[in-house]
């Protein structure tokens, strides 16, 4: 049974599956010096199952892992109520961590319907190349449609260290929404059309954001991309950084649209959620995930975060 059973996805067999790697150790494999020993090799792929519970109903997924990669291949047609019992047998510690290893009875379960010579229909590989044009909403105001005396709040763009019993107050201090800590909230943005076709203006904030952003990375990785963005001079800028907790909670919207996110439809759905320039006393990172509409933080226990990036425009 070990290390050696392989699953076909599509055209591509897989193998090994190492049935040791769990989301919870990806942090130390992947993106710190400590805990498991640390991959060197930037080609090298790991592949393990874990459980989804990030959408409305848990989903078995397929991780496929490297120091500077982290995809989805796969989701497992697995009995439902197999991998709820999974979920519920976290406890309410985790209410913050939505990634899971699997249990026993999901790997034996692989290894019997799935696994090697197993039933390949039950495997649906993830769809990359299929372009769909995203709704983005009604056209937004230009400028010239603002009203010029505007009163603007303006939020500190410096790196923040937030404590648990902090995050509370520094959500309703400007009455942000979240879903679970200020279920009442709402911020009023004033959201302009750059006319760049990339960007959005708040000048409730005097930010520009990107309409989009960066894919799914690890915090390093994601760094590597911020300075990627500003070298190519995304919009004619090369000033962006990763928004503070204070401002990513402020595009928050006190209701799902029809993306079912919260968020104003001209922004992407592709960035559920969102890495912060905030990190958490004693450790992990803060995330603002437009997908749950709230603020949590993660000890690595994901495969990273999106990045939607913000300027303070001129």
């Amino acid at each position: 049974m070990g290390m050696f059973h392989k699953v076909q996805v599509g055209e591509k067999s897989i193998t090994p599956i190492d049935w040791e790697m769990t989301p919870d150790m990806t942090f130390g494999t992947f993106e710190s010096w400590g805990g498991r020993e640390r991959l060197r090799n930037n080609d090298e792929r790991i592949y393990y199952f874990f459980v989804d519970n990030w959408d409305d109903e848990p989903k078995l997924r397929l991780m496929e892992r490297a120091v500077k990669h982290a995809k989805i291949i796969a989701t497992i047609d697995a009995p439902p109520s197999m991998v709820k019992r999974c979920v519920a047998n976290q406890g309410t510690a985790s209410i913050f961590e939505q990634s899971y290893a699997i249990d026993d009875e999901i790997k034996n379960w692989l290894i019997k319907n799935v696994l090697d010579d197993g039933d390949t229909s039950l495997i649906i590989p993830s769809i990359d190349d299929v372009l769909i044009e995203e709704d983005m909403g009604p056209a937004l105001p230009h400028l010239a449609d603002v009203e010029s005396d505007l009163e603007r709040i303006n939020f500190s763009t410096k790196n923040a260290i937030i404590n648990d019993d902090q995050i509370e107050d520094v959500i309703k201090k400007h009455n942000f929404f979240d879903s679970y800590l200020n279920k009442e909230g709402h911020f009023e943005n004033v959201l302009t059309d750059s006319g760049d076709g990339l960007t959005v203006t708040d000048h409730k904030t005097g930010l520009e954001w990107q309409k989009g952003g960066i894919d799914i990375a690890s915090i390093r990785t994601m760094q590597k991309a911020i300075k990627e963005v500003n070298e190519k001079g995304f919009a004619d800028h090369n000033d962006w950084r990763m928004p503070t907790m204070e401002e990513a909670m402020s595009l928050m919207e006190n209701k799902a649209n029809e993306k079912t996110i919260f968020l104003n439809p001209c922004f992407s759905k592709e960035q559920p959620f969102i890495f912060v320039a905030a990190q958490r006393k004693p450790g992990g990172y803060w995330y603002v995930d437009y997908k749950q509409g709230r603020a949590f933080w993660s000890s690595g226990t994901i495969p990273g975060g999106f990045g939607r990036l913000c300027r303070t425009a001129g």
